[in-house]
């Protein structure tokens, strides 16, 4: 029987037929596209992780070997801030040294000629050194370089330096009766201990060095 013969309820269920299975394979190629579409989208997923966990990695040595590097110029930093003090220290101790020298002489130079300091002769000369040394103290303590001179103090062995020790019954015992030489501190810090002659008594000593 030909398709003209047939009847009309057979040609349309022919077309329904026909017209599921063109759909279904529609649906077939959709949903087979759409699974090539999840597998390439997870592909790219896992390959985005990847990437994203290398990036992850490099960042966290880039911040370390940050830090290791910011450590080491604070490092460097420091040692250089403590490398200038430490040469700016030496330089004013020792130029804090050679006006010991000149202090002492200048020192000494008073104290000799101080019983004739009203003659004629001496005054000039002592007021001369006078002013010398006056000059020379306000210098010094413009760079605070500060006297120690303990004389009637009780001994202190982080500032003193005990040359001999006396019997002195009238003083109390450890106490300095007479400084043999001042003692100098430089902002504080001792640079030259103050010799000094110490009373003697009791059970207290003094390491004393004569």
């Amino acid at each position: 029987m030909s398709q003209v013969d047939q009847p009309e309820d057979q040609l349309k269920a022919n077309e329904i037929v026909e017209q599921e299975a063109a759909e279904q394979e529609v649906v077939d190629q959709v949903e087979e596209t759409l699974e090539e579409a999840v597998e390439a989208v997870e592909i790219d997923v896992a390959s985005l992780q990847t990437e994203l966990e290398k990036v992850k990695a490099d960042l966290a040595d880039t911040k370390d070997a940050s830090l290791r590097v910011q450590a080491e110029m604070q490092n460097v930093r420091r040692r250089a801030e403590q490398d200038v003090e430490k040469a700016h220290k030496f330089a004013l101790e020792k130029m804090a040294k050679e006006l010991l020298d000149v202090a002492d002489n200048l020192d000494r130079a008073l104290e000799a000629s101080v019983a004739e300091k009203d003659s004629e002769t001496v005054k000039p000369l002592y007021d001369g050194v006078a002013m010398t040394r006056d000059g020379l103290a306000s210098l010094m303590a413009k760079f605070k370089i500060e006297a120690v001179n303990p004389m009637g103090e009780s001994f202190d062995p982080q500032l003193h330096q005990a040359m001999s020790m006396i019997e002195q019954p009238d003083v109390a015992p450890n106490t300095v009766i007479a400084v043999m030489q001042k003692g100098y501190t430089l902002s504080g810090r001792l640079i030259r201990p103050a010799m000094v002659v110490v009373a003697k008594g009791g059970q207290q000593k003094v390491d004393a060095e004569v």
